[in-house]
């Protein structure tokens, strides 16, 4: 089986595995398109009134829920990328099963040899990469008389919420996951690349270390990704004669930079104390996010009718993997144990 070590050859293996390269040419007909219309009016109308009509039932997932229409699953998408700093800067791929990638661990060096001399050969090491999907979803209520009066916009709302509680988990579970019915998270899956030189704090020298304990094929693309304290910390470095040794926060760049590489800020990175992992370096782009399918929207009226509230839960399938772990690297804050 081909194996891959480049980021465009894990590309084409997952696009070989999927079928995603015969889905791009998917000719969408005026057929094709009136049944997509009439698929989407269904779906919100349903929402709205609680009763489904045929269209729906090809977007059926079996329990009550239906597929939400492709429009509006790209609305999700893109809600959930602005808020989520890991789907700004891994790379997002759509999955329709469980995708086992091959990644060659190593391979032989070149050698000089005499002429006429056989080669040597060593054994090929070699790992694998799965990406499946974990179930992730919240309720969202809104009251019998929002929704017979027509006062509120039921797409934006449930957008609105959806981004901002699912981002929230996906950027959690990201980082810290355990993989215990979630992914797993980037600390678990890169290696420390430099522990700070003074127990509980974080320096400059700290940082160029860090940028040079990842191999330079991954710096040309990499980035930094920190919390609000290690940000803030490292902002007020100063000078022997006082200045500020950084000043990028004071520009008008967005994203900002640190020795040339743009920041993003993580709320759920650890603060700046001993035994934390409050700064990460690397190329993201090997970070993979696989989505299953499309989202599920299931409208509930039963449980909530003494309340006079409609429930719709909001669910999705996802997984995230660090494809080659050496891509990434972790910064550690020093402590007594070190």
């Amino acid at each position: 089986m081909k194996t891959a070590r480049t980021y465009e050859e894990l590309m084409t293996r997952l696009d070989e595995m999927s079928g995603k390269a015969a889905e791009r040419q998917v000719d969408k007909t005026d057929e094709t398109k009136k049944k997509v219309e009439a698929y989407n009016t269904a779906f919100w109308e349903a929402m709205y009134t609680g009763m489904p009509q045929n269209a729906l039932r090809e977007g059926s997932d079996g329990s009550g829920g239906y597929l939400v229409p492709d429009t509006y699953d790209e609305r999700l998408v893109q809600a959930l990328t602005k808020k989520n700093v890991l789907r700004q800067i891994a790379t997002t791929i759509p999955t329709t099963q469980k995708l086992t990638i091959p990644i060659s661990l190593g391979g032989e060096n070149a050698t000089w040899m005499p002429e006429n001399e056989a080669y040597s050969f060593s054994e090929a090491e070699f790992d694998e990469v799965v990406i499946d999907a974990h179930k992730l979803g919240t309720s969202i209520l809104v009251s019998d008389e929002m929704l017979e009066d027509g006062g509120v916009d039921l797409e934006k709302y449930i957008e609105d919420i959806f981004a901002e509680r699912i981002s929230n988990e996906e950027e959690s579970v990201f980082i810290n996951g355990d993989g215990n019915g979630k992914p797993i998270g980037i600390i678990h899956q890169a290696s420390i690349g430099k522990v700070t030189d003074e127990k509980g704090k974080i320096s400059a020298d700290d940082l160029v270390d860090m940028e040079f304990s990842l191999a330079e094929p991954y710096r040309k693309n990499a980035v930094w990704v920190m919390s609000n304290d290690a940000y803030c910390r490292l902002s007020q470095l100063r000078h022997y004669r006082g200045n500020p040794i950084w000043s990028s926060g004071f520009e008008e760049e967005m994203p900002m930079k640190l020795f040339g590489y743009p920041i993003y800020i993580c709320d759920f990175m650890n603060n700046v104390v001993p035994g934390g992992i409050p700064v990460m370096f690397g190329d993201f782009s090997y970070y993979w996010i696989g989505d299953r399918g499309k989202r599920v929207i299931k409208r509930l009226v039963e449980r909530y009718a003494d309340r006079g509230q409609v429930a719709f839960i909001t669910t999705e399938r996802v997984d995230a993997k660090l494809v080659l772990p050496e891509a990434v690297k972790l910064l550690k804050v020093k402590s007594d144990k070190e």
